[in-house]
């Protein structure tokens, strides 16, 4: 404990502690962070939000073709997505750089492959 405490006590039971300014700023900004840490715990604990990281979000702000930008972020290879499709990986780059669109029961499968939804691959062109 630091020696520059002084203790105040009223009827033989310590009442107050008197600290030093500096002291008492490092305390206050520690529980500060204390309950900032624990508000994130419980915020995180309850959330039914999925975090998506920046720059996947950039990437399709940016206007890149979900498939692409979601399967680069799952790590796979385009014949990697192909082959667990079961279609081509000609005709998944021809997906991939809009030159065809695919059919709704293909898109479903690359959702569930992908684990987005079909909001995140096909919402984009409204």
């Amino acid at each position: 404990m630091n020696e520059q405490v002084q203790i105040i006590r009223k009827d033989g039971e310590p009442e107050y502690a008197v600290v030093p300014y500096r002291e008492f700023e490092r305390l206050h900004e520690a529980s500060e962070m204390a309950e900032d840490v624990e508000a994130y715990d419980r915020a995180k604990a309850t959330a039914d939000i999925i975090t998506v990281p920046g720059e996947v979000v950039h990437r399709l702000v940016d206007g890149e073709n979900p498939v692409k930008v979601w399967r680069e972020h799952r790590g796979l290879k385009q014949a990697e997505l192909a082959e667990r499709l079961d279609v081509s990986k000609g005709y998944l780059s021809q997906i991939e750089s809009g030159k065809k669109d695919g059919t709704v029961n293909l898109y479903r499968k690359i959702s569930r492959v992908l684990e987005v939804s079909l909001d995140e691959l096909i919402g984009w062109r409204e």
